[in-house]
């Protein structure tokens, strides 16, 4: 059969609303950059205009012509050794949106996407189509779900209020004050404009979603919501790490087993639970200096952009300052979750840090008779999967105690700012921390939400304000909070706004 005819078919077959999607997910926002084959040139009207047009005519033709685009591109495509280039990476996209909406064209060219998955050194587990998928771009696509026509229409008008954003933007005239969002696909296709128009504007991105949830917090519940979900809920669904679909991340395990009893059942045990939570695992016994220089080099490859997180363990001897490597050699701790972090591929996604080795000699300990004797260090438990339980300790009541407490238990510090750094001030007002804070916690007072959700949320907030210094040099600089916590339970703000007191009433 024709090539054209085979595309005008496959479109034919796919809904408006799958239409609006697979663009989004295939004009992905934050696609890897520097590319082979890439450059600086805008790419708005790639990515906007198509859908500013869909939304302004009620017609999908836009749409069609890129998807037909892309797909005759893919097809003369010829995939070259060694060099990932920028069409690698937007072959493969395609692909996992394609895959992930049951769309996926009869004629479209495997061999290749396996060849591409070859360039990028994709382990087997690897090429499963979901790792392909941005996470964020996932989150995005319930949020429009749960709103409807109405609900993205009052979207568009509190943006189209914000004249310094939209000033100059033809896009956005194009699409007009008024929108009927009601034909099928238009919603989303506004919200998906939306959404990239925050993103291109530098507004939004996979972890400061603020502008976002404020366009979202600004619609009226009673006409804006599918049914089930709420305003609340919708904005919640933007308060977390994007981490949606397989693979959860990717997991890092470092052990030194030279010098250390039980070694190898941490790294089954960290092996196990790693791919209980849906991870794809890396393990390094006997880690060296050498070793870690290689992992971090390792983890700079373009793959690794696929991934949603990270997650390190890091099993060894040490002391107050540094972690003991196989060679005997030290490490210092704060250089290793310094240099980590620093890692591109990782960058706006979570990095989450097991560091399993002592800090010092000193120890918190028991006094009396009752506690001579007793230990737990045998035997398993059941931690509610079978598939890992047989590895776990049996810790039974009797050695539990809820009557002696570490001094830092159940306690949390808060931080307006880190070591060696300035803390803020309004000229008039005081703490720019203490402000935002007090801020954010009476906007939540209603919602249930715990108490670091909130300092979460500070931390993004009060990151994004830029300050000035009072002295002559004026200098303009951002800060940064931060907390330490050793909870054991959450901790939510009340349901309920207490009253302000009458000051000038005398006490009953």
């Amino acid at each position: 059969m024709d090539e054209v005819i085979q595309v005008t078919q496959w479109l034919s077959s796919i809904t408006p609303r799958k239409k609006a999607k697979l663009f989004f997910f295939t004009t992905h926002a934050d696609a890897p950059s520097p590319m082979v084959g890439s450059n600086d040139v805008d790419t708005h009207e790639e990515t906007q205009l198509p859908l500013a047009t869909t939304v302004a005519l009620h017609n999908f033709k836009n749409i069609d012509e890129f998807l037909k685009k892309k797909v005759n591109t893919f097809s003369c495509y010829n995939v070259i050794e060694n060099e990932i280039t920028k069409t690698d990476y937007e072959y493969l996209r395609f692909y996992s949106a394609c895959k992930y909406l049951d769309v996926v064209p009869p004629f479209l060219d495997l061999e290749k996407i396996s060849a591409i998955q070859n360039k990028f050194e994709m382990t087997d587990e690897e090429r499963d189509y979901r790792l392909l998928l941005d996470s964020a771009d996932l989150v995005l696509e319930k949020v429009c779900d749960s709103l409807k026509p109405a609900g993205v229409s009052q979207m568009w008008t509190a943006l189209r209020k914000d004249r310094n954003l939209i000033r100059g933007v033809k896009t956005i005239d194009i699409i007009g004050f008024f929108v009927d969002p009601n034909p099928t696909g238009i919603k989303e296709c506004l919200f998906f404009f939306i959404v990239r128009f925050l993103q291109k504007a530098d507004k939004i991105n996979r972890v400061n979603t603020n502008r976002l949830e404020r366009l979202i917090a600004q619609c009226d519940e009673s006409s804006s919501c599918e049914e089930g979900k709420t305003i609340d809920f919708i904005i919640d669904s933007l308060r977390f790490y994007p981490t949606e679909l397989y693979p959860f991340g990717f997991c890092l395990i470092m052990c030194v087993i030279e010098g250390r009893d039980g070694a190898m059942q941490e790294i089954e045990k960290t092996l196990e639970i790693s791919r209980h939570l849906g991870m794809i695992t890396h393990t390094e016994k006997n880690p060296t200096k050498e070793t870690i220089e290689l992992v971090k080099k390792e983890l700079m490859k373009p793959k690794y952009q696929f991934y949603s997180s990270f997650t390190c363990w890091f099993m060894s001897h040490g002391d107050s300052n540094s972690m003991v490597l196989a060679d005997g050699e030290t490490i210092e701790r704060e250089w290793f979750l310094t240099s980590f972090p620093n890692i591109s591929t990782f960058q706006l996604k979570p990095k989450v840090f097991f560091m399993v080795s002592c800090r010092g000699a000193n120890k918190f300990s028991l006094k009396g008779d009752e506690f001579e004797g007793q230990s737990a260090t045998c035997d398993y438990y059941d931690i509610g999967s079978a598939l890992i339980r047989n590895r776990m300790l049996d810790i039974t009541d009797s050695v539990r105690d809820i009557s002696y407490v570490q001094p830092m238990m159940d306690t949390l510090v808060a931080y307006s700012t880190i070591l060696d750094h300035l803390s803020g001030r309004a000229n008039t007002d005081g703490s720019i921390y203490v402000d935002r804070a007090c801020v954010l916690m009476s906007e939540n007072i209603s919602r249930g939400r715990s108490l670091t959700e909130i300092l979460e949320h500070l931390s993004q907030d009060l990151h994004e304000i830029l300050q000035e210094t009072m002295d002559e040099d004026r200098i303009v600089y951002k800060q940064a909070c931060h907390y330490d916590s050793f909870f054991r339970k959450t901790l939510k703000l009340p349901y309920t706004r207490h009253p302000k007191e009458d000051v000038h009433s005398a006490p009953q």
